[in-house]
């Protein structure tokens, strides 16, 4: 399964330092296969995370870690509010 995390962050270049250290504490979780952030091409103010899984539970076991969610506060709180989860076809 894949994760798409959308952002509007005032500061760009402070979510993508956080999200750095983010992907650090998801790298270290079981079932974590792989993830990257970006910039939208077309739109300067918005970024994304995507993540890939060994399946719905890992990625939520990930979440509720301490250590994610210390590194994630500073990230998650500029999310879109918007579905974000999809199963593999």
């Amino acid at each position: 399964m894949f994760v798409v995390t959308r952002f509007r962050p005032p500061d760009r270049a402070a979510l993508l330092a956080d999200g750095a250290v983010l992907l650090d504490a998801l790298r270290a979780r079981p079932g974590f296969l792989g993830g990257e952030f970006g910039t939208a091409a077309d739109d300067d103010g918005l970024c994304a995370l995507l993540t890939t899984w060994e399946g719905v539970g890992a990625y939520r076991r990930a979440l509720s870690a301490a250590e994610v969610k210390i590194a994630g506060a500073p990230v998650w709180v500029h999310a879109v509010d918007e579905p974000g989860v999809y199963l593999d076809s």
